[in-house]
């Protein structure tokens, strides 16, 4: 049930899906891109818990020649929960492991609902929002910004989908700026078959989308992670 490196796309074969990079923590069983079994839990923290039991549940216990994990950004702690439960899995099973953006799954479920372009805006670290526009097919436009919510409201996209959605359109509005359409989404597994296959990579890399807090001895920032989503 294995699937070549050059041929990631979730809508051929067996595909298990699995996202916990935000407080949402879900998991999906897909079969040539029908979903067979899923399920999504709005957590905040333990994801760590209960991934592990929630992949358990699906049919033949998640088993699949292929897995798909988002890679950020979100929680520090969950988008390395994922990546290691994928990795794992994928070592178990002789699997590949693929990752995506996390925001152009949230891009992709805003487009199942309304036309494009979208520009998406989720909680990010020290009161920033991570920001990043996707054209109507789901491609991004941009690259992937960690900013302060009054220069996310800068941006004057009409469709605004993400969990600080409903926030960057009040916060516009407020300061006389653009109205817009504002769909509060968290990602969601079950939505993985359709995003865009050219966001699946072999890298596994996590996408923080800011640089970390710590530093190293004599005040020297480490090396900060990359943020294209592309």
């Amino acid at each position: 049930m294995s699937l070549p490196l050059s041929e990631p796309d979730p809508r051929s074969g067996r595909w298990l899906a699995i996202e916990c990079t935000t407080e949402a923590c879900s998991v999906a069983l897909f079969q040539d891109g029908a979903l067979v079994a899923g399920e999504y839990r709005q957590l905040g923290r333990g994801h760590a818990e209960a991934l592990v039991p929630m992949i358990a549940a699906l049919p033949e216990r998640g088993r699949a020649g292929a897995v798909a994990v988002g890679r950020g950004p979100g929680s520090f702690t969950g988008l390395r929960i994922g990546l290691a439960a994928a990795r794992a899995l994928g070592l178990a099973w002789s699997a590949p492991v693929y990752g995506y953006p996390t925001l152009a799954l949230i891009a992709s479920m805003a487009l199942e609902r309304e036309n494009g372009p979208v520009r998406v805006a989720t909680t990010g670290g020290h009161g920033e929002w991570f920001t990043q526009s996707f054209d109507g097919k789901g491609i991004a436009l941009d690259a992937l910004l960690s900013q302060k919510p009054q220069d996310a409201m800068a941006h004057g996209e009409t469709l605004i989908a993400g969990s600080q959605a409903e926030a960057l359109i009040a916060g516009r509005q407020a300061a006389g700026g653009p109205e817009g359409l504002a769909l509060a989404l968290w990602p969601d597994a079950r939505a993985v078959a359709g995003l865009n296959p050219a966001h699946f990579s072999a890298d596994l890399s996590p996408l923080y989308g800011r640089a970390p807090d710590a530093r190293l001895p004599g005040g020297r920032l480490p090396d900060a992670p990359a943020t294209s989503a592309a």
